[in-house]
């Protein structure tokens, strides 16, 4: 199912929010414009029984009524207004009730209290419309007994007053909310166009233009997402290049041998040979072939290596068991090229077994092969605040700065022409095992002296 676009949603977010505001703000209007229009009729309704109190404690209340009964018609200013004015338990004096409404059933305020907007009863017709009472005692000015006033009002006027009010507000907020969606949609795509544009400026990108770099020249909220990015391609033009010169250094080193083979198969088969020859050729092919087995078993090895997802057999070593079953391995060798191995691992630390061996292996191998004749290879480990540092130390050429830059890249060899032997991957493997193991390798190279460093990380 297709999800709705990011312009889309973030529109109806703030169509939604804009509905919501307006609406609570519409509500709380409403009610606060209800309040206080309720209680200005409330405090009307108990200004005209309080004028009616005081006329007939001042006047003559009989003659008044029987006399001016419009004035009193008059006193309560439209046709929805109910009077009636009577003895407790008598007939009506006075009655002035256009709409035919029931009296309502309320209890009096005595003549001696004053009116407060408590004494006002609130009820609802059949219709909906409130309808609001008071009913006060008070005193004749002849002295005859009290006289109940009994006062209401229908609402209807406030009540189409706040129809009104509300169809309006419901108009502003259904406008409102249509202009918001047409602004906001606009907006929205404005302030996105720099995401538009960072993916056109993506989708330009493929292996022919992995150099290239995004634009920094975005918002702010959009910069940590761009450095991102070109952080990936950074790492994906060195795999790519990396890649590109494995496959180029692969099929350099591989010709090589297969061309040998050819070529000594071709001379071999052109015309009829010893068999002496043909053995010598066959010793011959059988060490390219093996050469090329070493070679694919070292890229197999170095293609694990660098897998940083496979799993490691981490376990506690001890480096003097270690040193042990390498000087076992290499005393044949050290004898042939004249040179003594001086072994000097001591102390325990966590890595996996095979792949350490490996790598020291490998130096220990690389320092044979490059080292002087008649010196001593040593073997060492030190303890260092931040890890365990082993090193692998020759006496040999001094390496120069290139070579120290280049020593541990793929089919890398300091003496080509010397050691045809050699696949140049060794030290690649090494770099890669550590990599695995989060640590570092480093080359110093002084005064005839070289010195191949494994740095391991702390394991507490």
């Amino acid at each position: 199912m297709n999800k709705s676009s990011l312009a889309t949603r973030l529109s109806l977010m703030l169509s939604a929010t804009v509905i919501v505001i307006f609406l609570f703000m519409g509500i709380a209007l409403y009610h606060s414009l209800a309040m206080q229009i309720g209680t200005r009729d409330d405090a009307a309704l108990l200004t005209r029984i309080d004028q009616i109190r005081t006329l007939l404690r001042d006047e003559d209340a009989i003659t008044l009524i029987q006399q001016k009964p419009h004035l009193f018609a008059n006193m309560l200013g439209n046709t929805e207004s109910l009077l009636v004015l009577r003895f407790p338990g008598q007939p009506p004096l006075i009655v002035v009730n256009p709409g035919q409404r029931p009296l309502p059933a309320i209890t009096p305020v005595a003549a001696d209290q004053p009116l407060t907007l408590p004494s006002v009863h609130h009820l609802t017709n059949e219709d909906g419309i409130p309808f609001i009472s008071a009913a006060a005692l008070a005193p004749t000015h002849d002295g005859s007994g009290q006289i109940e006033i009994i006062s209401g009002r229908l609402m209807s006027d406030r009540t189409k007053t706040m129809n009104n009010y509300r169809d309006q507000i419901i108009l502003a907020t259904t406008l409102a909310t249509l202009l918001v969606a047409a602004i906001s949609v606009w907006l929205v795509r404005r302030g996105l166009s720099p995401l538009r544009h960072l993916a056109n400026e993506a989708n330009a990108i493929d292996v022919r233009h992995l150099s290239h770099r995004m634009s920094d020249q975005v918002p702010a909220e959009l910069q940590p997402l761009v450095a991102a990015f070109n952080q990936m391609l950074s790492r994906l033009e060195r795999g790519y290049q990396q890649l590109s010169q494995v496959s180029a250094d692969m099929a350099h080193e591989l010709r090589t041998p297969i061309g040998t083979l050819i070529g000594q198969t071709e001379v071999a088969l052109s015309q009829t040979r010893l068999v002496s020859d043909y053995q010598r050729l066959l010793g011959s092919n059988y060490e390219e072939l093996e050469r090329l087995a070493r070679m694919i078993d070292n890229m197999l090895f170095l293609a694990k290596a660098e897998d940083a997802s496979q799993e490691m057999d981490i376990q506690r070593i001890d480096l003097a068991q270690l040193s042990e079953k390498l000087q076992a391995y290499f005393d044949n060798m050290t004898e042939e090229k004249a040179m003594r191995l001086e072994m000097a691992l001591h102390g325990e630390f966590y890595a996996d077994p095979q792949l350490l061996q490996r790598a020291l292996a490998n130096l220990i191998a690389n320092a044979l092969r490059y080292g002087n004749r008649g010196t001593t290879i040593r073997v060492y480990s030190t303890k260092k605040p931040h890890g365990i540092e082993l090193g692998v130390e020759n006496h040999g050429p001094e390496l120069g700065s290139e070579q120290r830059a280049r020593i541990f890249d793929r089919f890398w060899r300091a003496e080509t022409s010397r050691h045809q032997s050699s696949s140049g991957l060794g030290l690649s493997i090494v770099r890669s095992i550590m990599r695995l193991h989060q640590g570092k390798c480093e080359v110093y190279s002084e005064k005839g002296v070289n010195r191949f460093i494994l740095l391991f990380p702390r394991d507490d």
